[in-house]
């Protein structure tokens, strides 16, 4: 027997001694060991019953790679932990996900099958997070105690002080507006005022030391990657540092306050405010935000039909493709539209493959861009007919779409239910055919098989907190996992969109759209076309109609209106032959008059049809001062001899290429040779002691 031989045999006969529950090696040495015969032999001996609910949870799944795979990740939990199926918990699942991620070189997210499985039997409590896909990017929410700490606060009592401070506010904010309001007090704030002046540890500023903090935040530090790979920083001004002092300024103010009431707790802390009324009025700030937010507007407005059109044709390509890719048998060559592709042999998942390979050798992933082309053109479609925020698109479920009778007709009109998001109140829209064409899309793409829509959960990114699981529209199925669509799917898409559509705003710079556009777009669009102001309010759900005003793009639409009144009055006044359609012998004379006239423009302003003394000035009106120091060579060649031949040979020969058949070219030609040789015959024959003078209009 050879070395490598028996080593086989003594792991192989270890793995089994496992499975017999002899002895429990630990997850990560398991993880490295791969035996087809151990989910079997652990289903048989060690939990029947729980593998027989796994095989029913499993549906269509089952005896899939993708199973297989997440049934041998809970055999090996079941051998490395002890006991059934039922004692496993979420820290032995995070545990296996991190031994797997730290251990194989490659841990995809379709190795997470098996936690979907284990919540879905109901092994995990119902306060566990959905999905163990991204556990680290969706920590939840954190306490005033980690904000602040994330910042090294030097001095210890300002630290105590800014924990009591968030607790206080709290209750009163959201879990956005409570981690920003500790960003800007806590590093923008304290933490600048520490590293430029170090020990420092009272509230109360000296008026160098404010003006220095409040000149240092008007400005910004950006980090960007070089071509070379090296990080490049820059300084750049902050658009809005008022926000920033008005958030400190609160600060003070609620310290002031709240001593009145708890003189013990916060009167210590009570200091002058470092930031004046002055120092944050927003008045022309306002106006600046305003002015940039109108032109992007109006950039953007003309170009959205561009934008649906492209979103349209890449997703009729991207089908095609699919189509295509999905008729071909597994290893064939095919070709759509010019372009080659090769389907792979077999997939590693088991399931259909989902990518192949083009005519370069890259690969193309053919299911996820068209999973791409159909949601980013879903959801411009649904921006532009509801405006509604991206958070609160990525929420509709199909529990959103609800049926209203009219009392007066008795007709059912569909409605849209948009949940609470930002201000914390729900609303219902109207379903306009357009928009109902899309919903039907979208229902009938994520409908199973029985015509149900899966149950999803979603991460809250505002709340940070998991949603309970709900038959969200916007989701897609990837490795047997239904998964809700993401905000940073939605935006990359949007900008393959863009890329692909060749749209350049006004510096020629390639075009980008934020999902927010959409929603000024929507409102400037309602508002021109007819729609009072306080509707389109109730539709965007805003508190105020100022909030409403602000997102509608300012078009002069009374000037412009009056202005073309005054020219219809105008025009009204004048006879109506002068705006009758000119004939063409007419318009032939019009323009022939230009032709025999050759000025400029700005030269003369007499009307058509008069005389005027400028009538070939150049040739025949013009007058050349002799000189007994320089000869004008310029103007003597250029002028005089130079254009002799040449317009000589086009008038023998009539208006021809040259000439363009315009009318009156002959006629021009004609007039210029013949100034042409009075200027030479002029020039040959001066004598003038006077001092050299540039040639005059006569």
């Amino acid at each position: 027997m050879s070395r490598r031989t028996g080593r086989n045999e003594i792991q192989c006969g270890s793995v089994f001694l496992a499975v017999a529950d002899v002895y429990r090696p630990r997850l990560e040495w398991l993880a490295t060991r791969w035996s087809p015969f151990v989910t079997d032999i652990v289903a048989q001996r060690r939990d029947p019953d729980g593998f027989a609910a796994l095989k029913t949870a499993a549906g269509t799944l089952w005896g899939t790679p993708v199973w297989r795979r997440a049934a041998y990740q809970i055999a090996l939990m079941v051998i490395g932990k002890g006991g059934g199926m039922r004692d496993i918990t979420t820290g032995d699942c995070l545990q296996l996900r991190h031994i797997e991620v730290s251990v194989l070189r490659k841990a995809p997210t379709s190795r997470t099958l098996f936690y979907t499985l284990l919540k879905d039997l109901g092994n995990v409590p119902p306060d566990a997070p959905a999905t163990l896909r991204s556990v680290s990017t969706y920590a939840g929410q954190s306490s005033a105690e980690e904000l602040v700490d994330r910042y090294h606060v030097q001095c210890r009592p300002v630290r105590d002080l800014f924990v009591e401070y968030l607790n206080e506010r709290r209750p009163a904010l959201d879990y956005n507006t409570f981690e920003d309001l500790s960003r800007t007090l806590v590093a923008r704030f304290w933490a600048d005022l520490e590293h430029h002046h170090p020990g420092i540890d009272s509230l109360r500023l000296s008026p160098e030391t404010a003006a220095a903090w409040k000149e240092r935040i008007r400005t910004k530090t950006v980090r960007r990657r070089a071509a070379d790979g090296q990080i490049v920083e820059s300084t750049a001004p902050r658009l809005n540092p008022g926000t920033l002092l008005t958030a400190v300024r609160a600060f003070y103010l609620d310290l002031a306050t709240w001593a009145a009431a708890e003189p013990a707790r916060w009167g210590p802390w009570v200091a002058p405010c470092p930031v004046r009324d002055s120092d944050i009025t927003p008045r022309k700030h306002n106006r600046r935000v305003k002015a940039r937010a109108d032109q992007r507007t109006r950039e953007r407005m003309p170009t959205l039909p561009v934008v649906l059109r492209t979103a349209e044709l890449l997703l009729r390509q991207a089908r095609e493709r699919l189509v295509a890719f999905r008729d071909a048998p597994l290893g064939a060559r095919f070709t759509v539209k010019g372009e080659a592709f090769t389907k792979p042999r077999a997939s590693n998942s088991g399931l259909e493959p989902t990518l192949a390979t083009d005519g370069s050798g890259r690969r193309r992933y053919l299911v996820a861009d068209e999973n791409r082309a159909f949601w980013v053109w879903a959801a411009i479609e649904f921006f532009r007919h509801t405006g509604a925020r991206i958070e609160e698109m990525l929420e509709i479920s199909h529990h959103s779409i609800v049926h209203y009778t009219l009392p007066t007709t008795g007709e059912v009109v569909p409605l849209l239910q948009i949940a609470p998001s930002k201000t914390d109140e729900e609303r219902l829209l109207l379903v306009s055919p357009e928009l109902a064409d899309v919903l039907s899309a979208m229902v009938t793409r994520v409908r199973d098989a029985d015509g149900t829509v899966p149950l999803v959960a979603a991460y809250d990114q505002g709340e940070r907190r998991w949603n309970p699981p709900l038959p969200l529209l916007f989701q897609w199925c990837s490795a047997g996992q239904n998964r809700p669509v993401s905000a940073q799917t939605i935006r990359k898409a949007l900008g393959e969109t863009l890329a692909a559509s060749g749209l350049t705003d006004a510096a020629g710079d390639p075009l980008n759209y934020q999902p927010h556009d959409f929603r000024r777009i929507f409102v400037t669009d309602a508002i021109l076309s007819g729609l009072p102001p306080h509707i389109a309010q109730v539709i965007c759900g805003h508190k105020t109609i100022t909030t409403t005003m602000g997102y509608k793009a300012a078009y002069p639409t009374q000037a412009i209106e009056a202005h073309r009144a005054f020219l219809a009055r105008r025009r009204g006044q004048r006879p109506a032959e002068e705006y009758r359609t000119p004939t063409s012998a007419e318009w032939d004379a019009f323009l022939g008059h230009f032709e025999r006239r050759k000025l400029s423009v700005g030269i003369c302003a007499r009307a058509f049809g008069t005389s005027c003394i400028h009538e070939h000035a150049c040739f025949s009106e013009l007058r050349l001062e002799a000189s007994q120091f320089r000869r004008p060579d310029c103007w003597g060649l250029v002028k005089a001899g130079a254009v002799g031949s040449r317009p000589r040979r086009q008038v023998a020969h009539g208006p021809g290429r040259e000439s363009g058949g315009r009318p009156g070219f002959p006629d021009g030609l004609s007039g210029s040779c013949a100034a042409s040789a009075r200027g030479s015959a002029r020039w040959e024959g001066r004598a003038s002691p006077r001092r050299d003078r540039r040639p005059v209009w006569a």
